[in-house]
């Protein structure tokens, strides 16, 4: 027969093996699972000189070439890598970002999956992470990054990037976040954020608002989130492979401007029209007759403003009239990601209008 206080001596002799081995082999919490998917960009460059950071080949280095460089990441999460493309993000396409979007939902959706990152080129990233914001369906985290130095240079910010990226997309405190971008130290939304330098590390801002979060001693430190709806939220879809997106075009104002953009972009067939204005995207006396009359046509003209920051809002009463989109603090590169979905929806303009104000 065991005595009481025998058990009680055997149960103390238990707790300390397991709290010895909390941690450890034994008990050691399982890593998160996280997918990269890679698309080329300047973190895959490759240049003949260290000293090299303009006129290198982007995407020259396969995702491999990439998790070779960081070996660091094994210790953060198990991460495993695709290749979607292999570009400079100047060459975005809408197949290779509908290809990308589409892989992306389908890791997303495996249970098994935690977290996606994406490398990717900083000069168009800021439109495929708002065209992801608006289309994922998940609540899983969702994190670009690249770099604005080849692999190849000297002190290529690259790797450090991506390891940042990865930390972040293992992180609990990033789920529900939306899309979000890391790039030197910082944690952007993928509505905010924008390239704001030709060269600098510090390329990447988010001028309307600032960041979301900074990264220091090591760890992703959070300190606000986005309000507007986005990925699980959004009521916006990835379209079938079947339906191209609307031919949306940018029109850029400036000084003693006429019309004839305005109707060269009609004649070329496009849906919707952002127009990037000056201040808080006033329209010129050139420009309001050729825009007026596309909208009477049916094409949804969107109001942006050339500034890159503020917000553009209700004005003019013959704008409002006219029935002229206000394109909110979106840019207008962003604008006309949210417009070429919005028209897969609908085509009206009062509708739209309460899209812009939601997303």
């Amino acid at each position: 027969m065991v005595h009481r206080e025998s058990l009680c001596v055997v149960n103390n002799v238990a707790k300390k093996v397991v709290n010895k081995f909390h941690g450890g082999i034994r008990l050691q919490k399982k890593k998160k699972r996280v997918v990269l998917l890679a698309t080329g960009g300047t973190i895959a460059g490759t240049a003949e000189d260290a000293r090299q950071t303009t006129g290198y080949r982007a995407g020259a280095l396969g995702v491999g070439d990439l998790l070779r460089a960081v070996p660091e990441l094994s210790a953060l999460a198990e991460v495993r890598a695709e290749q979607i493309a292999a570009i400079d993000s100047k060459d975005m396409t809408e197949d290779v970002l509908r290809r990308l979007a589409q892989r992306a939902q389908e890791v997303l959706d495996a249970p098994e999956t935690d977290g996606v990152v994406i490398t990717h080129g900083t000069d168009t990233m800021e439109e495929t992470a708002y065209f992801l914001q608006l289309t994922l369906k998940t609540e899983k985290p969702v994190v670009l990054t690249g770099a604005m130095r080849p692999a190849t240079a000297c002190s290529a910010d690259g790797p450090m990037n991506l390891l940042e990226a990865v930390q972040l997309a293992a992180d609990e405190a990033a789920r529900g976040l939306g899309v979000l971008v890391v790039m030197d130290d910082e944690i952007h939304s993928a509505r905010d954020v924008e390239k704001t330098h030709t060269a600098s590390l510090a390329a990447l801002a988010s001028p309307p608002f600032g960041p979301l979060g900074i990264f220091a001693g090591g760890k992703p430190r959070l300190y606000r989130a986005p309000l507007r709806r986005h990925t699980a939220a959004s009521p916006l879809f990835l379209p079938a492979s079947s339906v191209l997106l609307p031919r949306v075009d940018i029109l850029y104002t400036h000084a003693d401007e006429d019309g004839a953009l305005v109707e060269a972009c009609v004649r070329a067939g496009a849906q919707g029209l952002v127009y990037a204005g000056s201040g808080m995207g006033s329209i010129s006396a050139g420009a309001e007759p050729a825009l007026r009359a596309a909208a009477q046509q049916g094409i949804v003209v969107v109001r942006a403003s050339r500034t890159r920051a503020g917000a553009v809002v209700p004005s003019l009463p013959q704008w409002e009239q006219a029935g002229f989109v206000s394109g909110d603090t979106l840019t207008p590169e962003k604008a006309r990601i949210l417009l070429q979905l919005a028209l897969l929806k609908t085509r009206d303009p009062q509708e739209i209008q309460r899209l812009f104000d939601q997303l």
